[in-house]
This record gives structure tokens, sequence and C-alpha cells, in this order.
């Protein structure tokens, strides 16, 4: 019997690939705003974009336009060399962030080592701690990447079986606890990198005033507050940032994938000049950071965000979608929790496992994916429609009641 195109494609690519992820089985070839396709043609709502890359929708075609128009001319120089992008990027991305200078990567995780460095350095120049001995602390249950030195602070055991051994230098505490920062803190400690809301911890939201009491104790005390915005950032909490929902402008912001447009890998590292100053030629870098055609996709992603107003549709749309997840009144539902466009739908651990509901839901046309093992995260891209938020309930309804 001859396999459908799906199964083929997948067949191919187990055979071909390393298995460090386990996808839902469909094999998306075609995309335009909130929808993709199949390679069989069937049609789904996409409730995942890409972990929060794809807020901008599939292929927004302002966001595509730049990207060819920047491709017929110039793609890469390094860094060796000045180009006519980075500039007029790297300035609206300060302008509208609030900050004196930003350092542009490729990835979330590149962002996060970024952060670190920085850090450690304005530890050693501007608070006199020894050298090699600054000290970060990280929360319990944080995702930040998979680098070597990120998954040394991750409490998932899985990110860590047989990577070690670990870089030392951070300190784990409980998330949202304010109380167990402020005794963690010690004259070696230059940073508290956390972020705003857990998105892989399973989209957990700390108490409210956290944010703003983390604030006070690490200016108090002289600590960095790094905040990484990667997934949170770019209006998908329905804020420009998440922090913005208490004022907790942190001293060090990393943002991430939406900044790419969903085209693109683009990352940057923003602070003020006392943090970035510790920065000299030579101390770090990336061949691919700042590229034309990287900086020339993220000038416009931005301009996007801005003139089609997504952070509020974000917001009006976040508030309408859980309000209609919670008038399901699902006996297998624990918790319905979030911001924006980030939800997570935590099932009662009775009702099975969350991957088996987005199986479920993948066939009735909506793509979604578990997070821990019992949550399922909603993310649609910021351009969804409510009538297409609609369209989705009624699916959602027949899977979860």
């Amino acid at each position: 019997m001859e396999l459908s195109k799906t199964a083929a494609l997948i067949s191919e690519t187990e055979m071909y690939s390393a298995r460090n992820y386990n996808p839902l089985p469909v094999v998306i070839s075609q995309g335009e705003g909130s929808w993709v396709w199949d390679a069989d043609g069937q049609k789904y709502l996409d409730m995942l974009s890409a972990y929060s890359a794809l807020n901008h929708g599939h292929r927004h075609p302002k966001i595509v336009a730049a990207l060819k128009e920047q491709a017929d001319a110039l793609t890469l120089t390094s860094r060796a060399f000045h180009n006519d992008k980075i500039g007029p990027f790297l300035r609206k991305l300060c302008q509208m962030a609030g900050y004196a200078k930003a350092l542009p990567m490729n990835t979330g995780a590149e962002g996060v080592e970024t952060a670190i460095k920085a850090a450690r350095k304005w530890g050693l120049l501007h608070k006199r701690v020894p050298e090699n001995q600054g000290e970060i602390i990280v929360c319990a249950n944080n995702f930040h990447g998979r680098t070597t030195t990120i998954i040394s602070f991750s409490s998932e055991e899985q990110y860590r079986y047989g990577f070690g051994p670990y870089t030392p230098g951070f300190r784990i505490i409980p998330f949202g606890d304010g109380k167990a920062l402020e005794e963690a803190i010690t004259e070696n400690t230059v940073g508290f990198l956390v972020e705003p809301i857990q998105g892989e911890g399973g989209v957990i939201v700390p108490p409210e005033g956290y944010l703003r009491e983390v604030r006070a104790i690490t200016r108090e005390h002289n600590v960095l507050l790094i905040l990484d915005e990667i997934q949170t950032g770019l209006g998908r909490t329905g804020k420009l940032f998440a922090y913005e929902y208490e004022d907790a402008r942190p001293d060090i912001l990393i943002l991430g994938k939406a900044l790419g447009g969903g085209v693109y890998p683009v990352s940057a590292v923003l602070a003020d000049d006392a943090v970035m100053g510790v920065f000299t030629p030579g101390d770090h870098g990336s061949t691919f950071g700042g590229n034309p055609l990287g900086a020339a996709v993220a000038a416009r992603a931005l301009e996007v965000i801005e003139e089609e107003g997504l952070v509020e549709q974000a917001f009006a749309l976040g508030q309408y979608f859980t309000k209609r997840l919670a008038e399901l009144n699902s006996p297998a539902v624990k918790e319905i929790r979030g911001k924006g466009l980030l939800i997570g739908v935590e099932i009662k651990e009775e009702y099975g496992v969350a991957r088996v509901y987005c199986e479920k839901l993948m066939e009735l046309g909506i793509l979604c994916k578990e997070t821990r093992k019992q949550v399922i995260r909603f993310a649609p891209p910021l351009v969804i429609a409510r009538d297409e938020i609609d369209w989705a309930i009624e699916r959602i309804a027949q899977v979860l009641t």
C-alpha cells in the first residue's frame, strides 16, 4: 500500500534526523496568516505560532517583501564591515524598547548567553565582584534555551542528563517568591535572570506584584534584573513587553523569536550604557548577528507591530479567548492561565495527558502543543481574527467537554 505524502515525508525525516523532537504527526508545507496546510492539502489553524516566533502570522506580506527586497541587494557582510541596515534596525528597536544600546544576535539562546556575559563582566568592572566569582540567580522550572551553560542552571533533569560537567555560577530559587530572591543574594550576586511568564514551564504566571517586587529588590542590592522576554515580548501578552504590566523595566532585556517576523532568526539584548559599555571589540560577536537580511526583516517586523496594532489586538483577543475557554466549564480542566494570547490550559491528571488532547485537536484542524505533561498551550498569531477564535472554540469544546 502506497504511503500518503505526509506519511512518506515523516518516514524520511525520522530516518535521517536525530530524534531530539517529538512533533505531532503533521507535515506543514504552506502557511498564510493564522492558517497552514499539510503536504496532503489539509488545512489547520495554527495555535502555536512556532512558540511565539510567528506573532505576525505566516508569511506576513510586508515582512516577506522586506526579505525579498533585501535578498536581492545584500544578505551578509559579517561584522568585519558595516552594513546599511543594522543601524536603522537598532535605532528602531532601541527607540521602541526605551534603551540606549542593543546587541544583535540570531537565536534566543545566543541572546541569553550574551546577557550572562554582560552581567558577569558588569559585576567585575562595576560591582567589583572578584574575577570568576560572579553569581547569577535563576528560577526553578525555567527555560532559557539548551546550550551547555543554560542547561547547567535548568531544574529539568532531562535537559541536563548526560551533558555534564555543568557550568558553575548559578543559584536556583523558586519562581514567584520575592523573599527567596532576597535571601539568595550575596555580595557576589551580579544578576537575576527570570521570565515574566514561564512559557515552557507550563504558562506559569507569577503572583501579581512579583515583578515589581523583584525590581525593587535587585535595585536595592545593586543586582542586574535580566528579563528573558524571548517568548513573552513584542506583543504576545497584550503589552509590548510583559514587564510593562508592573512597570518593572529590567537592566537587561532579551528578545528573540518574533523579532525575526517569522521568516528569519533574529535576537537582541538591550541595555543602557552602564551595562552595554562593558563590551569592547573582540569580547563578543557573531558572524551572522546583525546581518543586513535579518536587520531589514526585523526592522519591518517592528514597524508592522505598530502599524497594525498587534499589541492591542493581543490584549483584547486574549481576554476574549480566555473567557470563551472558561465558559466551556470543562470537567477535564484544572486551570486556565496566561496573559494576552499566551494561554495555558492545565488538564487534570485523572483526565489524561495534554498530548492526547493536542492530537485530537489536530484531527479537528487545530495545531497546538503540550508543554510539561498536563498543559495545552494556545498561542495563536497575533493577527488572528475573532471569528477564527470562535471557529477554534467550537472544536476545542468537542475535545474538552
